[in-house]
């Protein structure tokens, strides 16, 4: 009989994916988290029971192991009956990395990009008949709209390079990558994050050293070497690849690819020559390599379009995405691309900062990191449980004072920020009467686009801003 598995706080992204590849093995899952979801919905249809709410009942003596997110601390009633109960407990990353193990794991680290570059390689993997299991930190249309797929085939060891393959993203928040043991592992880059764990730039570096030690002897490693702060370590790189005598590729932009790409921006066209590289080297047909990446349009809430706002009522037609973006590196990134894609086009970004800690660290980062837009719409801050033990000045406000400062006091030639409004939470109703004023009271001639950003809850901005939209 299949063991038992319950997960506290198994709506998040990755726990959920998890989960779904314990209920493919044929185990019996249970899981819990403090509010119902899409998510949560969609596990319960899948045959997983689902708690709302996180309390000691959830659990007995019949669970054989229990999973939690890094959010879950010591005294949740879940863990710590599970404690009492003796039954054994892991982190999601702990449980994932006991997976990576038993694989042929390629997973796919850096600051940023690593979701799309996850899909594009689980895409190629899938073309190439490699038959990848694949866990990753997004929803794929390609997947049902799911985070997970499982291998057509059970892999039972035997080598024959069908459902062997193991697909993840490797996060460093908490250095969770630490339990990771990839066959091949793609680093994208490294950058100041997750400051409310690690305390500078240096720790952050030799977390990735202590992930890249943990790339399996003869293993292969795909390593930007655009990326200055990643390119710093190449010698002590190469110390470790040389005694566990690890294949190294530095790779560079691929700019042939950017005219396959249906998705924009240089980070992304940075992404998908990593991936190209790593598949060649694994022995894939260039015409299926290229044949994927084409095909690939995007991901959930990574520059996904979401709908049509009428000319009707805004004067000016306008597009809107949605997209995940929450460091000064993707904003930058993100609306460079689509100000090149559509020079012509104005854009307005309405953006929700998430975590306090992230935005007091790095302040003059976000404070220039809208060039690129036309007009700013800044909401509140989202405040992450667990997450948020700083007690600074900071928040939507003085940035928008911050970006005003820099963009009058100094003149600066490339901005292309007009427009500045901060929009406090018991005003985030009047959304679309902003939007519309914006877009009124302009002088733009063209469909503009509008992106709605950030890792917290404003996709539902989103869904309010175009309930009586529609999708052309």
């Amino acid at each position: 009989m299949k063991p038992k598995i319950h997960f506290i706080g198994i709506g998040g992204i990755g726990t959920s994916a998890l989960a779904r590849w314990f209920l493919s093995k044929g185990y019996k899952v249970s899981g819990s988290d403090t509010s119902p979801s899409e998510t949560t919905q969609e596990l319960k249809k899948q045959g997983i029971k689902i708690f709302v709410g996180q309390k000691a009942s959830n659990l007995d003596k019949n669970i054989d192991l229990v999973v939690h997110t890094a959010a879950v601390k010591a005294g949740n009633p879940e863990f710590k009956k599970a404690r009492e109960l003796k039954i054994p407990v892991m982190s999601y990353s702990q449980a994932l990395g006991n997976l990576t193990k038993h694989y042929k794991t390629i997973a796919i680290a850096g600051t940023h990009g690593k979701s799309t570059t996850t899909a594009l390689m689980s895409l190629v993997s899938i073309k190439a008949k490699l038959d990848p299991t694949v866990i990753v930190g997004t929803k794929l249309k390609e997947f049902g709209g799911s985070n997970f797929r499982p291998a057509r085939r059970n892999f039972n060891g035997g080598g024959n390079g069908k459902g062997e393959y193991l697909i993840i993203e490797a996060d460093e928040y908490a250095n969770a990558f630490s339990n990771y043991y990839p066959w091949a592992a793609i680093i994208l880059n490294i950058d100041r994050e997750h400051l409310d764990f690690y305390k500078n730039l240096s720790e952050i570096k030799n977390a990735f050293l202590g992930f890249i030690g943990n790339v399996k002897p003869g293993g292969i490693l795909i390593l930007n070497k655009d990326d200055k702060n990643l390119f710093s370590l190449k010698n002590k790189i190469q110390k470790i690849a040389g005694r566990k005598k690890i294949k190294i590729h530095w790779f560079s932009v691929n700019k042939n690819l950017e005219k396959i790409l249906q998705i924009i921006g240089r980070h992304n066209v940075s992404n998908a020559s990593a991936v190209y590289d790593l598949a060649k080297m694994l022995g894939v047909k260039e015409k299926d390599i290229k044949s994927a990446l084409k095909s690939f349009t995007g991901a959930w809430r990574r520059m996904e379009y979401r709908g049509l706002l009428k000319a009707k009522s805004y004067k000016l037609k306008a597009k809107v995405y949605d997209d995940y973006a929450h460091h000064p590196t993707e904003i930058k990134a993100t609306l460079s691309g689509i100000a090149q894609k559509w020079p012509k086009r104005p854009l307005i970004c309405v953006f929700q900062p998430h975590q306090t800690k992230r935005l007091t660290s790095l302040f003059k980062e976000f404070s220039g990191a809208f060039d690129d837009a036309n007009a700013l719409i800044l909401l509140d801050i989202f405040k992450v449980r667990g997450r948020e033990n700083v007690s600074q000045n900071v928040n939507s406000k003085t940035l928008a004072e911050a970006i005003k400062k820099r963009v009058s006091k100094f003149k600066i030639r490339n901005s292309k920020l007009k427009n500045i409004i901060y929009l406090p939470h018991s005003q985030q109703k009047n959304i679309k009467r902003v939007l519309k004023n914006i877009l009124q009271v302009s002088s733009f001639k063209f469909q503009a686009n509008v992106i709605m950003m950030g890792a917290g809850d404003i996709y539902h901005h989103t869904k309010r801003l175009l309930a009586s939209s529609t999708r052309k």
